[in-house]
């Protein structure tokens, strides 16, 4: 005869016991998730504000810029309105005799891959001098100058103008490195001197430079 064996069911404080155990890891798992929500929440919000942060930044840029722009443009009038006057006067003093003075000449010889842009121009019947106007002079910029002025040799010589081209840098502000850099270069400086300005001439041991 076979013995069948059976196991008594669990007690009710046993079931009990297990439920309220289930009952709490259900709690914990629940806190998790509300926890694990919150914590997407504020990475939502600091996303956001970085975003806000940037597009602020960008329209900051974008605003500087614009007034960089109206201050050089404001700087190239005063040049235009209030220098350019003067700048005949001011290299008369240093032996130069301009008849004709005029800003704003733009070079556009596309057969000959010829293009560029002059601030001012002061000339006579035998010399000729390119002025580059900028409210802070880079190094770069008195570089462009130099290509500007072969382009500008280039041009006159395809028109039989056999007159000297010299140049000038024209700045707002110009560092002591810039300014050696462009008398180096052969150019004459330009800059603001109490409620006028100066020119510096390359002299001794640099030379003005004729294109």
């Amino acid at each position: 005869m076979e013995t069948v064996q059976t196991t008594n069911p669990p007690s009710f404080e046993t079931v009990w016991a297990a439920l309220m155990e289930n009952r709490e890891q259900l709690k914990e798992n629940t806190q998790g998730i509300k926890e694990l929500r919150e914590s997407q929440k504020e990475t939502d919000r600091q996303l956001k504000e970085t975003d806000r942060q940037l597009k602020e930044t960008d329209r900051i840029t974008k605003e500087n810029a614009k007034l960089i722009g109206k201050l050089g443009n404001r700087f190239g009038e005063m040049v235009e309105h209030m220098v350019k006057p003067c700048l005949v006067e001011k290299f008369r003093e240093l032996g130069f005799v301009f008849e004709k003075a005029h800003s704003d000449t733009t070079i556009e010889d596309k057969k000959n891959n010829i293009i560029t842009e002059i601030d001012i121009t002061l000339e006579n019947g035998d010399k000729v001098m390119i002025v580059e106007v900028k409210s802070k002079p880079t190094t770069d910029d008195i570089t462009d100058h130099i290509e500007r002025m072969e382009k500008v040799r280039k041009y006159a010589d395809l028109h039989n103008d056999r007159r000297k081209y010299l140049g000038a840098i024209a700045g707002m502000v110009i560092s002591n490195s810039e300014k050696i850099f462009a008398l180096k270069n052969g150019f004459y400086v330009i800059e603001p001197s109490g409620e006028t300005f100066n020119i510096t001439a390359p002299e001794g041991i640099y030379s003005p430079r004729e294109w």
